[in-house]
């Protein structure tokens, strides 16, 4: 494997935080950075660091054997990249995206990249802008194995770990939308609890030091609840899906009677009632699961 000194050119397109944190941690490695937006000015504080401000993306893109892309989504990776141009420089080249969409958008754009004679790997970042270039950023990347091992030293600049989830050019897009779905629903029911306590009096800063209590409760339930799932058993033997079932209608009823939007919940609860209504009272609550998308 050779090192990052031996691959000391990258491109990064896209300079919103993510991009101008990830173009931060290959300058501060030494290595030569070029740059671009498609909003001028954004490359200032970063040209004054020694990246190189390409004044177009074809220009970008041929200044580096490697492009790193980081936009808001695959609509505007298709705007920079999709035209003629940009697409015969990025010929022979390899694009690391780690722009954040959909698992069939990165197996679309894996194809259109195929179809050009451009090397394509998809990847997500799954920390924070402040995580990158330190040990706590996680970053997951799918596609060709071989491809991912010929640039990992370069990708290893961006710190954090690195997991290569396999082959499917999807598979890190579709890591990464169940990960969201955890992160947003979970803030989605902080919020609510938050409305919630509020209307009876409690304020979120009292409130705050027990919903963290709720959090360490979760990694293990995490645990076991993969083996539920895995193995379709849905053990509810601790606490059935029942039980799950009447706190869910408390909450409900509390948040109503203050005129606060109940819908997140009577959905959860929906699914709930639907899986005793087959027989699985005594199982966990994870058996709706199997409600939402059966085997």
């Amino acid at each position: 494997m050779t090192s990052h000194t031996e691959q000391s050119a990258v491109t990064v397109l896209g300079l919103g935080p993510m991009g101008r944190a990830l173009a931060g941690a290959f300058l501060d490695a030494g290595m030569r950075t070029t740059v671009w937006n498609r909003t001028p000015g954004k490359e200032r504080e970063l040209a004054e660091r020694g990246a190189v401000g390409a004044p177009s993306p074809e220009e970008a893109v041929g200044a580096s054997d490697l492009t790193v892309v980081c936009v808001v989504n695959y609509d505007a990776v298709d705007t920079i990249l999709r035209r003629g141009a940009v697409t015969d420089a990025l010929k022979g080249r390899t694009i690391v995206n780690l722009t954040a969409d959909t698992p069939d958008r990165a197996r679309d754009t894996a194809a259109w990249a195929a179809e050009h004679g451009i090397r394509y790997l998809d990847g997500a970042i799954m920390t924070p802008t402040s995580t990158i270039g330190t040990p706590a950023g996680v970053f997951l990347h799918s596609g060709p194995e071989e491809l991912y091992r010929e640039h990992r030293p370069v990708l290893d600049v961006l710190g954090g770990t690195h997991t290569h989830l396999g082959e499917d050019i999807g598979r890190a897009a579709a890591y990464d939308i169940a990960l969201l779905d955890i992160f947003w629903t979970a803030m989605a029911g902080y919020a609510h609890a938050l409305a919630v306590a509020r209307a009876e009096g409690v304020s979120a800063r009292e409130l705050a030091p027990f919903a963290k209590g709720i959090g360490v409760i979760l990694p293990p339930l995490f645990e076991m609840g993969a083996d539920d799932v895995d193995s379709g058993l849905f053990s509810g033997e601790d606490n059935p899906i029942t039980s799950a079932v009447s706190s869910m209608a408390h909450i409900v009823h509390t948040a109503e009677s203050h005129g606060i939007d109940a819908s997140v919940m009577r959905a959860a609860e929906g699914l709930a009632r639907r899986a005793i209504g087959r027989g699985h009272g005594t199982d966990g609550f994870l058996r709706i699961t199997e409600i939402m998308n059966p085997r």
